[in-house]
């Protein structure tokens, strides 16, 4: 691509279908991939990811709230969507666009029969979620009868899944812990099965349950996410995945700093000896995390380094260029590397999953 004029997101939709097929390799062929597109789409544009994604015939797409659904939907997504986390007072909206709630207590399942029930639905899809000790979501294992029960009084909503997530699933010193999960989801989905006399689909494997508990957890559906983006918590596994999303800027302006002289706000830099300063436009409001600022953080310029001095402003940062030959317009490279994103969140004492969800919806998408 031509070098950038102004602070983008690329997109690379041949890196996401890369990673698509790698996930879809672990798995046996009638396995359904659920990909989970939520927060828009990892912090890139859920619209575009699940439009490609559904070209590739991915079997369901997940979100966490129902306006995201909402979002899918009116991009053209015909594809089962799943809410993770839908709320009340949104139900009559899920009806409306063809989104498939979950029901993870008694409160949202009976309001959700209410609502079905009054908008004269039959068979409506819903998915049942059970803690297995995950402590967020979910109904409890001996609420399997009080279900039933429910679901043999109405005839407004049918049951397409039962599925559960598990709490560590990347950390195999934690395995019994995982085994017990699996076990008690098993458990309680034979129950279901057997006293509502036919079988939802399971679910209960994320990224890193897909890598490690494929043989005994894999079901008749995966949820894949952060894997979708290029993202393991294994490094040999990352090294196989493709990046999809590439965060770059160009240099607004060059200053030349004096000794003793302060950049930025707080006059949290000082200068020791004559430097040169690139200011960049994104900012903690672009998602660039306050805590890489002061050295932590860095940008590649030419190739080399340059690490934010000062506070992290709202809208800018500056950087170091003593050393870089480079001039103003240059482009400015924030990440384009799961190694890059890696190492950021490390200096910002947080994860990969929170520095690209950060992104901010005022950086320009483009799909590379």
């Amino acid at each position: 691509m031509p070098q950038v004029q102004e602070t983008i997101l690329e997109i690379d939709l041949n890196a996401l279908q890369h990673n698509f097929e790698f996930i879809k390799s672990k798995l046996r062929n009638k396995t359904k991939i659920l990909a989970v597109v939520k927060a828009f789409g990892y912090g890139s544009d859920a619209a575009i990811v699940a439009n490609h994604l559904q070209q590739l015939r991915v079997d369901y797409f997940a979100v966490a709230y129902t306006h995201e659904g909402v979002t899918l939907r009116n991009a053209g997504v015909k594809t089962p969507i799943l809410v993770l986390h839908p709320q009340i007072i949104n139900f009559e909206t899920i009806i409306e666009h063809h989104l498939e709630p979950n029901l993870y207590n008694a409160r949202v399942l009976n309001a959700f029969i209410a609502v079905a029930e009054a908008k004269k639905q039959e068979k409506y899809p819903i998915h049942v979620k059970f803690n297995t000790g995950l402590n967020r979501l979910g109904f409890w294992e001996k609420d399997v009868d009080y279900i039933i029960e429910k679901l043999q009084h109405t005839n407004a909503i049918h049951v397409t899944s039962l599925f559960s997530h598990l709490a560590a699933s990347e950390d195999l010193n934690e395995k019994d812990f995982t085994q017990n999960q699996i076990t008690s989801f098993k458990k309680t989905a034979l129950e279901f099965e057997q006293k509502i006399g036919y079988k939802p689909i399971l679910h209960q494997l994320n990224t890193s349950g897909i890598l490690n508990y494929a043989d005994e957890a894999q079901f008749e559906m995966v949820r894949a996410g952060i894997g979708l983006f290029g993202f393991a918590n294994d490094e040999h596994i990352t090294a196989q995945l493709k990046n999809v999303i590439t965060l770059k800027s160009i240099i607004s302006q060059i200053h030349m700093i004096e000794p003793n002289e302060s950049v930025g706000y707080n006059r949290a830099f000082k200068a020791d000896g004559f430097m040169k300063t690139a200011t960049i436009p994104i900012g903690h409001a672009d998602g660039i995390h306050r805590a890489l600022g002061n050295g932590k953080g860095y940008v590649t310029i030419q190739g080399k380094k340059a690490s934010i001095i000062g506070n992290v402003c709202m809208d800018m940062i500056m950087v170091n260029i003593t050393k870089i030959d480079c001039k103003e317009g240059d482009e400015v490279v924030i990440f384009d590397h799961q190694t890059t994103v890696n190492d950021l969140a490390e200096q910002a004492n947080t994860i990969s999953y929170e520095l690209l969800t950060a992104i901010s919806q005022r950086v320009k998408r483009i799909v590379k």
